[in-house]
């Protein structure tokens, strides 16, 4: 059974090359964080229960400006921490994919989760 969440596109402060105050910071990362929590819950992924998740990541940027694709990802750390806290999986235990997806309005984060159990 895959889950899929969209997530809105992650505000700038939380990109690893922005320097913003450390109280921005923190107020966008645990906005972030519970965001994906909630949004995680509404599409019922806190009733997965699996060892491993094996997580998609597409990027669907606003515009189309050059991104690099590991600073979009580093800029979703407080997305995912609030996935494991939704699903109980700790995100050591996520495999993840990424790729690049269509320009939208506003730009979005697409994560399908797939979970996998032990055998």
């Amino acid at each position: 059974m895959t889950i899929t969440i969209d997530l809105p596109w992650p505000h700038r402060v939380l990109h690893p090359n922005s320097r913003p105050h450390w109280g921005t910071k923190s107020k966008y990362t645990k906005m972030a964080r519970r965001d994906a929590a909630i949004l995680a819950r509404a599409v019922g992924a806190h009733s997965l229960k699996a060892d491993r998740l094996n997580v998609s990541v597409t990027i669907m940027p606003p515009d189309a400006r050059r991104r690099d694709v590991d600073g979009v990802l580093s800029s979703l750390k407080a997305s995912l921490d609030g996935i494991a806290d939704a699903t109980g999986i700790d995100d050591h235990n996520f495999n993840l994919s990424i790729r690049r997806g269509d320009i939208v309005t506003n730009g979005l984060v697409r994560l399908e989760l797939d979970p996998v159990t032990a055998p």
